[in-house]
């Protein structure tokens, strides 16, 4: 099982944040855009005689289609079997001819319905007393953006249940579409070429292995900012040659509906956010290796994926400082041993920017600008995550608590952050006490917070010493004194 439960599989998000709509995702100018004639594009057979087929597999041809080879596929009335096969043959070839990988045997594609999708979702993550789900509770409430009354499981469910178009299972080696209609179905070119990307990431660098996956949410979110962000440049590479005309393409009819079901249970916004980051900075990151490089530099990164999203989102090397915790819980509160890094998490940089937009825009927090999202200037970017709050990140661990001594169990967490300097630390604690404040919050005489009603009514204890943060929460003020002992002194 995944550590974060993020990523089970790869996913196409189509992200839609009520009355912040998402810029179109058209470049000034790109790598290859919109031309077949850069220096490190594909060059399949230049010798070939109109659409034959070659004598061997090579790059741009695939399964008796070539990358420029018009095809006859209508899907105003939904897709028959050979049209599908052709899109599909034609679309691989397109990926072929981008991203200069040729693939190794064909893939499989297969629809389901959204309602088989959302129900595979719910049992994947398992019930919500499960002691991963209680543990995860703990790092999204954390965050301010799944409070008690929704609960992580419940969150993320719901979130990916109505975002995802379609996915590609490493395991099963097949791509399956995410459709409200199985009997007519039809497929967005980016969601088949997005998906394709991966069968192809899979058949040369086996995305079942370990490095793929993160031991924490950041670990995660890194990772897929190479994995997805690799996909999304060649999807947006893509798009790039349909909107020019260079290449024709098949027409999506407009789609009916609301992509939910039915039980009025939307995305939760700042879970949105969090997990669309390696899908907005990904490309990029991959983009600049690209330009550096080529697909040589992108093939690097696959085999040797960043380590947390602060990497992707600023395009550094810079290596998370190490963090040392002891436990000092008293009085029955002990950490979750079994789950995550020893007990912990680490959010990273991109949740914790998720938390300050997501705060700012429910509950009306002074942490960042909520249109910020929207300024971005980089060719490829869809949302900006660079705040000043949430930007110095050094490291976080974040270590749910949890206390059976009594007739039902409580929890509690320490979240011990790390800046790049003492300003940073500034920064972010500051922006943190407005969440707190905007939230309702009462200050006791002994310095700590508390949050009197609502979903994340607690106790907090906010400590900074020069360049780290400290929060404790708990129940009560008796709670985190007994969660973290001497903090206060």
């Amino acid at each position: 099982m995944r550590t974060t439960g993020l990523r089970a599989i790869f996913v196409a998000v189509l992200l839609v944040l009520a009355g912040c709509a998402a810029p179109t995702a058209t470049p000034d100018a790109g790598p290859d855009a919109a031309t077949d004639d850069s220096s490190t594009a594909a060059t399949p057979d230049p010798d070939r005689e109109g659409f034959d087929d070659p004598d061997s597999d090579v790059l741009g041809w695939e399964n008796g289609y070539w990358y420029d080879e018009p095809i006859e596929v209508d899907q105003s009335d939904g897709l028959n079997d050979s049209e599908l096969e052709a899109y599909v043959a034609r679309g691989m070839a397109r990926v072929e001819h981008i991203r200069h990988l040729e693939f190794q045997s064909a893939v499989p594609v297969n629809v389901i319905s959204r309602a088989q999708y959302q129900n595979d979702s719910k049992n994947r993550s398992g019930t919500s007393d499960s002691e991963f789900n209680r543990w995860n509770d703990q790092v999204w409430e954390a965050l301010f953006i799944a409070g008690e009354s929704e609960g992580s499981a419940s969150a993320i469910s719901n979130t990916t249940g109505s975002a995802v178009l379609g996915f590609y299972s490493p395991s099963a080696d097949e791509i399956k579409i995410v459709t409200d209609s199985t009997g007519e179905p039809t497929i967005d070119n980016t969601t088949l070429i997005h998906e394709l990307v991966h069968a192809l990431q899979d058949q040369h660098f086996d995305l079942t292995d370990e490095r793929y996956r993160g031991q924490t949410q950041d670990g995660d979110l890194a990772i897929d900012g190479v994995v997805e962000g690799d996909a999304k440049l060649v999807e947006l590479m893509y798009v790039d040659r349909c909107d020019a005309g260079t290449w024709d393409c098949v027409k999506t009819p407009a789609a009916g509906g609301s992509g939910g079901d039915g039980s009025g249970s939307g995305p939760n916004l700042g879970v949105l956010v969090t997990i669309f980051n390696p899908y907005s900075d990904g490309p990029v990151y991959v983009n600049e290796l690209y330009e550096s490089g080529g697909w040589e530099a992108v093939n690097d990164a696959m085999r040797n994926p960043p380590a947390s999203s602060e990497q992707v989102i600023h395009r550094t090397d810079e290596e998370p400082r190490p963090i040392e915790f002891e436990d000092t819980g008293t009085n029955g509160w002990t950490t979750f041993s079994d789950q995550g890094v020893d007990g912990s998490d680490t959010v990273g940089e991109a949740s914790i920017y998720a938390m300050f937009w997501y705060q700012a825009r429910t509950s009306g927090a002074d942490t960042v600008n909520v249109r910020d999202i929207l300024d971005t200037q980089l060719a490829y970017d869809t949302y900006n995550y660079d705040s000043k709050p949430s930007a110095g990140w050094a490291n976080d661990r974040l270590f749910p608590y949890r206390n059976e001594a009594g007739s039902e169990t409580e929890y509690g967490y320490v979240w011990v952050t790390e800046w790049d300097t003492e300003a940073d630390a500034r920064e972010f604690e500051t922006a943190y006490v407005n969440i707190l404040e905007a939230n309702g919050v009462v200050q006791q005489n002994d310095g700590v917070y508390v949050i009197e009603d609502g979903q994340f009514a607690d106790a907090f204890r906010v400590v900074r010493t020069g360049d780290r943060v400290v929060i404790v929460n708990g129940p009560t003020p008796a709670d985190v004194d007994e969660i973290r002992p001497g903090l206060a002194g």
